[in-house]
């Protein structure tokens, strides 16, 4: 388990070729869940402190997106799915 910050754009003190894995902790969340559409992109689906489930789309460690809370982790990976983060 790694625990990781990020400052809104990019993972700090990561190197370029880190892969974020389940169990992880990113900005003091869970790592549920990792996805990938591609060799480029990756989605992370993270555990806030509410329930809720949020979505970080990473390029190798640079934060391309975020998405919204999601009631359910399978919410979350159909919004991404579907192209909506």
């Amino acid at each position: 388990m790694k625990i990781y910050n990020s400052d809104g754009k990019k993972l700090v003190n990561a190197e370029y070729d880190e892969i974020v894995e389940v169990n992880d902790i990113i900005d003091g969340m869970k790592v549920i869940s990792v996805q990938s559409k591609s060799n480029e992109e990756y989605a992370v689906f993270l555990l806030e402190a509410s329930t809720k489930v949020t979505c970080y789309i990473f390029d190798e460690v640079f934060i391309v997106g975020k998405g919204e809370s999601y009631d359910t982790l399978v919410a979350a990976i159909e919004a991404w799915r579907n192209d909506e983060i």
